[in-house]
């Protein structure tokens, strides 16, 4: 039998498929459906110091392949996922994530050094909220804005950390490095890709935020190339998302470079689709004679 469990940045995982932050809610949504032991972990819905009414809308907008939204990360704040979610996520028997956003150096540090304070396993920081004191723009298109919010963390948290990087940079390679020289132990690859949809007949973009991330199976090949630079360029362990909808999908993420993966988009279709996955990774494995997930990350054969 295939052995499935992965260990990223000292969690321990039973099995590498992740609920990806933002589609899963706090995991309250699919309890009725299986339970949360199915899964590898859990990455929860992005908090913040303050709770976020987020965006007005509309802020869903389906594409070909996919869906764009602009949710505007909408959450009850960091100190309502301590004090009501995270107790009945941490009995559930699977690894959870916290993930965290921020305006200002001190919203990232402030939420952190809360919660360092709990039980949560593992920590990933959103970094392509908008950056106020920098007119707006995202924290992780630059190394030194990625670095700076890396570094105030690490500072506040002794949780594992692991970074979320955004694919709307030139060269996402040189961002995996800067935030892992400011002491990331992971990062996951790819958030969604900026994009945009227009009502021809109102002449009006379809979000009410005028543009919005772009995420499904459409983004796989994207994402995959950019698993595949990152895990070149940082001897931390790499998290592969961006359109994995099947097994296939994931097997071409672990080859690429990825130790472990997070789904989104595909939930929202087929809510069982990360069990499917999981199912379809072990049976792949059992096939091939592959006894645990190392043996096939990062040996793609680039000619």
């Amino acid at each position: 039998m295939a052995d499935l469990r992965v260990n990223i940045a000292g969690v321990e995982f039973k099995n590498p498929v992740i609920a990806a932050s933002g589609t899963y809610g706090f995991g309250e949504c699919y309890t009725d459906l299986y339970p949360l032991s199915k899964l590898g972990g859990i990455s929860c819905k992005g908090s913040t110091i303050e709770p976020k009414d987020g965006n007005p809308p509309s802020r869903i907008a389906e594409t070909p392949s996919g869906i764009l939204n602009s949710i505007g990360l909408q959450n009850p704040g960091i100190k309502a996922f301590i004090n009501y979610y995270l107790p009945t996520l941490l009995k559930s028997d699977t690894a959870v994530i916290a993930n965290v956003a921020g305006a200002t150096l001190d919203d990232y540090a402030k939420a952190c050094e809360l919660l360092d304070q709990t039980d949560v396993h593992m920590i990933e920081l959103n970094i392509s909220c908008p950056n106020v004191k920098q007119g707006g723009a995202a924290w992780g298109i630059s190394c030194d804005g990625a670095a700076a919010v890396t570094r105030a963390v690490r500072k506040a948290t002794k949780k594992p950390l692991m970074v979320k990087l955004t694919p709307n940079v030139t060269d996402i390679s040189e961002i995996a490095k800067a935030v892992e020289a400011e002491g990331a132990d992971c990062v996951s690859v790819i958030n969604t890709l900026l994009g945009m949809k227009i009502d021809i007949n109102t002449r009006r973009p379809i979000l009410h935020n005028n543009v919005g991330g772009l995420s499904g199976p459409a983004v796989f090949p994207v994402a995959l190339r950019m698993v595949w630079q990152v895990a070149r360029a940082v001897k931390i362990p790499v998290v592969g998302m961006g359109g994995i909808s099947k097994a296939e999908d994931a097997i071409e993420m672990f080859l690429a470079g990825a130790s472990a993966l997070q789904m989104g988009t595909a939930i929202f279709t087929d809510p069982y689709s990360p069990l499917k996955v999981i199912d379809g990774i072990e049976e792949f494995m059992d096939n091939n004679g592959i006894r645990n997930i190392s043996e096939m990350v990062g040996q793609v054969k680039p000619w």
